[in-house]
């Protein structure tokens, strides 16, 4: 099993930045690739950026390409994304997840998820 806890979350003015954590428990993180999801209300949950075991190689949504960079620290089993230039329509619960291997995109391939942690962007 593999625990996450995502902090971070909160409201922002459009433009602001956030940047959220993600700590991860009970196997060995450098095993798993690492991602968030988010959701926003009435939405599908859709998925965000990825990062390698390793950290070298990243992947992002179209949505946020540019803006969000993901990261992880494997000393200290967390996972960061940072978030600039937010918008309103980058407000939703965000979600960290892990996957035992290689890079993901679907929710489908999800092994572990956290319990969520909310982004308000105000206009």
């Amino acid at each position: 099993q593999v625990q996450l806890v995502e902090s971070g979350g909160g409201l922002v003015q459009a433009g602001g930045s956030l940047r959220l954590s993600c700590a991860a428990s009970g196997r060995t993180f450098s095993n798993y690739a690492m991602g968030w999801f988010r959701q926003a209300p009435e939405k599908e949950r859709e998925f965000v950026a990825v990062i390698s075991w390793s950290g070298e190689s990243t992947y992002y949504a179209d949505s946020v390409k540019g803006r969000f960079t993901i990261s992880r620290d494997n000393a200290k089993n967390t996972v960061y994304l940072q978030m600039n230039s937010l918008r309103p329509e980058d407000t939703a619960v965000y979600y960290c997840t892990a996957r035992r291997g290689s890079v993901y995109s679907l929710k489908g391939a999800v092994d572990y998820w956290g319990q969520g942690t909310q982004v308000t962007v105000s206009s």
